[in-house]
């Protein structure tokens, strides 16, 4: 049988839950003490319920009294509700902050293209040298690319550079993708008067296989120098001291003769293999030296080409691979990865412009 409902024992009901509201601290602690004083099976309410049990004359002062009380707690309740809530919102702000005096994160950018690099390597060994650096058109008629190269339409040699062609010239001037720097050789020549020192990086294209050595875009850097008395032993000098600054004292050189239509005489510049320093890789194709690129003397007939007087001025002209120097400095043993996009390949290079 439920014990009478006094107002004594509501003054004791009202102390414990003051004191158990005072000390919840959260809001699921909140949420049971309302469930315990104020809810449909809460204490305030059993004590309405045994209302009936008390005297007549008692319970309408009983009621009043029970009544104030879950006024009362029921504002407490609220006060105390909102202060946790704000409480709460405020260490979540608090633990979610961003301060915005921190460096932002930095985002991944790219770096400079191994070949690139190399490029401008270049460069600044032949400025140190007397060269310029220039840059020509990459779709080059066949006038600059051929013809003034001693490389004439029935020329047998013009068949061997497997050229892009990109419109045939019926009708007007034939058009290709350049198969090498040297157009700019006759370029420059044409604007300019003796002495020329001019380096011509750029890209070339030609329709032939790939392999571990070969690309059909291939990265050229041409260079020609004209003056008096300009001898081979000049451009040995040259290039002898380019393999100097580019691979270090202990690599060794080669010259042997070659044929190319736009120099006399011709040979090829090889530099020993780093990839297998000289023993014979697939990179070398098993000779031990790989080829960095043709060069010689400017042949006459493109010197009076360009209206310069052979009789008085003598030149050289080379055209190196660029990949390949690349290869040979940090022994990369595939020219193909240059232009595979392999973030894992690049990004070792990243060290040459940071």
């Amino acid at each position: 049988m439920t014990a009478p409902a006094t107002v004594p024992a509501l003054d004791t009901l009202r102390a414990e839950a003051i004191s158990a509201l005072d000390a919840a601290s959260d809001l699921d602690a909140l949420l049971t003490w309302e469930r315990a004083y104020l809810g449909p099976k809460g204490a305030l309410t059993a004590f309405l319920r045994s209302l009936g049990n008390l005297p007549a004359d008692q319970r309408p002062e009983a009621g009043r009294s029970a009544n104030a009380l879950k006024i009362e707690l029921q504002a407490t309740f609220s006060g105390r509700h909102a202060d946790v809530e704000r409480s709460a919102i405020a260490d979540r702000l608090a633990a979610e902050a961003l301060d915005v005096t921190l460096p932002g994160r930095p985002h991944p950018i790219g770096t400079v293209h191994p070949i690139s690099a190399m490029i401008d390597e270049l460069s600044d060994i032949f400025a140190l040298m007397g060269f310029r650096t220039v840059y020509g058109p990459e779709v080059e008629t066949g006038h600059y690319n051929f013809d003034l190269l001693n490389i004439p339409a029935d020329h047998p040699a013009r068949d061997v550079w497997d050229t892009m062609i990109v419109d045939t010239g019926a009708g007007g001037p034939e058009i290709v993708l350049r198969t090498h720097t040297s157009p700019m050789q006759a370029r420059t020549m044409e604007t300019s008067t003796p002495p020329v020192r001019v380096v011509v990086p750029g890209r070339c294209y030609r329709y032939e296989a790939q392999d571990s050595s070969h690309e059909w875009m291939v990265h050229q850097l041409e260079g020609l120098a004209v003056d008096e008395r300009i001898t081979m032993a000049d451009l040995k000098g040259v290039l002898a001291e380019l393999a100097r600054q580019l691979f270090g004292p202990t690599r060794r050189i080669r010259f042997r003769c070659d044929f190319f239509p736009f120099v006399e005489p011709g040979v090829d510049f090889a530099v020993d293999c780093a990839i297998c320093d000289g023993t014979g890789c697939r990179v070398c194709k098993h000779t031990g030296w790989l080829e960095m690129g043709g060069a010689g003397m400017v042949h006459p007939d493109v010197l009076r080409g360009v209206g310069y007087d052979p009789e008085r001025y003598t030149g050289f002209a080379f055209g190196l691979g660029i990949a390949r120097m690349v290869m040979m400095k940090y022994g990369v043993d595939d020219v193909r990865a240059f232009a595979a996009g392999d973030l894992r390949f690049l990004r070792q290079f990243a060290s040459l412009t940071a």
